[in-house]
């Protein structure tokens, strides 16, 4: 069994000031390394800015936004899961292909895994974004199987269910929840801890970019559907730390077998 401690930074970023907002997670990344945290966890696309006009976002495509996150990363000494975006050559039918991208980077500065946003969120995603080929990525870091989703991702349970299926024990997801939502982050997200028995961290933004403002509640939860840690409503920046402990997934899995108790 295994032992992770996470640390979830709440955080409001500056709309495609990439130079600072790389300066905020070096000095997050700096502060839960001193906390003890083994990795940290940001908000959706926090380098480059979620709610980003697409000429805007374009003009980062030569910035190795993962570059900079394994660079953190490997200089702290801290696994990091960051939301970034991805250029890649596939084109969008409004310009250049990107992904709405959460990394995965040990400690020493590898990246681990690329999860790619998978359920596109309206006119704003789908404006900029191409869609993920899947509903969730994993990879093992010190001993933990983790698995991402971004943002609306964790909304649908078929997808969470599919974590599940596939052995995730922490399920990081950097966020950008606006107002009008808030019962995703009060409901849905013990829920879907509670019926797959993993933890769940949800890293959400705070502050405005354009016309939308985000409400911050972020939390981490544990298989039993329990807040471990977690924001109100007053949407300040703020870390969330908890410890991940793969005995007590077990014990949940154990104790509440919805998996192996579904028909069909």
């Amino acid at each position: 069994m295994s032992i992770l401690t996470i640390a979830a930074w709440q955080a409001e970023g500056r709309l495609t000031d990439v130079e600072a907002n790389t300066d905020s997670v070096r000095a997050a990344a700096r502060w839960a390394k001193e906390m003890e945290a083994d990795l940290l966890i940001t908000p959706e696309m926090f380098l480059s800015g979620y709610n980003v006009p697409r000429a805007d976002l374009e003009a980062q495509a030569d910035v190795d936004h993962a570059g900079i996150v394994a660079g953190i990363a490997q200089e702290v000494g801290i696994g990091i899961v960051a939301g970034v975006p991805e250029f890649v050559d596939t084109p969008h039918p409004a310009g250049r292909g990107i992904y709405n991208t959460s990394v995965l980077v040990s400690d020493t500065g590898e990246v681990l895994m690329r999860h790619r946003k998978y359920q596109l969120f309206g006119d704003l995603d789908r404006g900029l974004f191409l869609p993920g080929e899947a509903p969730v990525t994993t990879a093992e870091f010190k001993g933990v199987t983790i698995g991402s989703m971004i943002c609306f991702d964790v909304e649908f349970p078929e997808s969470v269910r599919a974590a599940r299926r596939a052995g995730v024990e922490l399920l990081a997801v950097p966020t950008a929840q606006m107002t009008g939502y808030a019962p995703v982050n009060e409901h849905v997200i013990p829920a879907r801890a509670w019926d797959n028995g993993l933890y769940l961290a949800y890293v959400n933004r705070v502050g405005t970019e354009n016309d939308l403002t985000y409400i911050g509640q972020s939390s981490i939860c544990s298989p039993y559907g329990e807040r471990l840690a977690g924001l109100g409503a007053e949407a300040k920046e703020e870390m969330l730390f908890a410890t991940i402990d793969t005995e007590i997934v077990a014990q949940a899995r154990t104790e509440n077998p919805y998996l192996e108790e579904l028909r069909g």
